[in-house]
């Protein structure tokens, strides 16, 4: 690339939109709540956690359902119960000797149908 040539997507010129920057500062959210929101984003990077919200997203079930949906262990299901159940994107019941996990609330299925429906797209 020339000295004189800009990287893609870059201005040809500066020119900085004062009108727009006003909008932007009024409206973006707090650092903190920012972080907030890229740590919870960061809970639907992993592939197993995101397998076992699409079963939770059909049926509440508990650890061995899981475990056997999953073809995975108890020991590393219940893990990522946990970091789910931390995230506050499932909850649990005890019933007997059971203990029953479900979606949170219908943010989190939500969160999964707009996901599929974004990345299904042409």
């Amino acid at each position: 690339m020339a000295e004189h040539e800009k990287p893609e997507g870059c201005c040809d010129t500066v020119c900085v939109h004062d009108n727009l920057l006003k909008i932007v500062n009024e409206s973006l959210p707090p650092e903190t709540e920012l972080y907030d929101l890229a740590e919870l984003f960061k809970i639907f990077g992993d592939s197993t956690r995101i397998r076992i919200l699409f079963v939770l997203f059909e049926v509440e079930v508990c650890v061995c359902d899981l475990a056997a949906a999953l073809n995975m262990t108890q020991s590393a299901i219940s893990h990522q119960l946990k970091i789910l159940k931390q995230s506050k994107l499932v909850k649990s019941r005890r019933e007997g000797k059971s203990i029953f996990y479900s979606l949170a609330d219908d943010h989190v299925r939500t969160i999964i149908a707009q996901g599929c429906e974004h990345i299904e797209e042409n």
